[in-house]
């Protein structure tokens, strides 16, 4: 990160689209302690003091990218024109949805409101970010990494508030394309891993976005199909061999120096740990019931980590600098 001393002052201008990763790892962390505290039988609360604090920060973040919106739209532009970054504008509808998610229980109309708002501009999204991919022309497989899967296999979050709010048939639709999207771009992601320059250091972290499709398809599915069928059992296992995979791999991860991108780290993590409450729920294999309360406690640590380290510079003004 760019430091202060450098003469740059920090401006609006620089606010990164890719802060909304932030919300996106906070609602997970929610949404996991909520599940927690019913599987579990706890009434901790724990739940509601995260969703108090997600929401505040949502709401922040939300206010500084319209008033940057207002007085700098160029650069909101030159957002939507980037090879990499367009990518992460689809994390303030995902957020949306899964702020939705989270009111549900609370708030249920709230919660639907801000779901039908997230579900609509996720489609929205979905299609702009599709279509410039296929009709700019000007990506490289350099630009490929894992964020890019955030605008199609995003898709997969509706149905865990949707089929709730009775949006059964819509949550299907969802379903169906963040499906869809996730084995065209796996391949593509995994071409670019092993056959072409390694991905960026800064980058790194979003390997772990590999996580989310199938874990969060897992719990999905489970949304919307009653019972633990064999695809069932496909997703959550290939999430869980997707993260004992990048676990095995954590000295790649060890000397990374700090950015906003570690936060990639949080939401697939939390995608996982709901899906192995969700895996014990359906099953009621007690194997399970132990490991979720591992992912839950790893999780809970990381995620408060990433949020110290990121209060911490956001406080020594070392964030909303120009790249370079």
């Amino acid at each position: 990160m760019n430091s202060p001393s450098s003469g740059v002052q920090p401006s609006l201008q620089h606010f990164p689209i890719t802060f909304f990763a932030l919300v996106m790892g906070m609602s997970g962390l929610t949404l996991a302690w909520q599940k927690a505290e019913v599987v579990l039988g706890i009434n901790w609360d724990i739940s509601l003091l995260l969703l108090g604090v997600t929401a505040t920060v949502f709401v922040m973040l939300v206010a500084a990218f319209v008033l940057k919106s207002l007085r700098y739209i160029d650069a909101v532009k030159a957002e939507l024109l980037h090879p990499v970054k367009v990518s992460f504008f689809p994390a303030i509808s995902i957020s949306c949805m899964l702020m939705g998610t989270a009111f549900a229980t609370r708030a249920p109309a709230f919660g639907q409101l801000l779901w039908v708002l997230g579900a609509v501009a996720h489609f929205g999204l979905t299609l702009y970010v599709i279509g410039a991919w296929m009709g700019r022309g000007t990506f490289k497989i350099q630009h490929m990494n894992p964020a890019w899967f955030i605008p199609a296999v995003g898709n997969v979050v509706a149905p865990i508030g949707g089929v709730g709010f009775g949006f059964f048939e819509v949550s299907w639709f969802f379903f169906s394309v963040g499906m869809l999207f996730w084995l065209v771009l796996l391949t593509i992601v995994f071409n670019r891993i092993l056959f072409h320059d390694p991905i960026e250091a800064r980058l790194m972290p979003s390997l772990f976005i590999l996580i989310a499709p199938p874990a969060v398809g897992f719990v999905s599915y489970c949304h919307l199909q009653p019972e633990l069928d064999n695809f069932g059992r496909f997703l959550f296992f290939a999430g869980l061999f997707l993260t004992f995979l990048l676990i095995s791999q954590f000295r790649r991860f060890l000397n990374l120096p700090f950015a906003l991108s570690w936060w990639a780290y949080s939401f697939p993590s939390a995608a996982m740990t709901i899906a192995t409450f969700v895996m014990y729920e359906r099953s009621q294999v007690i194997g399970y019931q132990t490991l979720a309360i591992v992912f839950l406690t790893a999780m809970t640590a990381l995620i408060a980590h990433l949020f110290w380290r990121t209060l911490r510079v956001t406080l020594a003004a070392k964030v909303f600098l120009p790249e370079g």
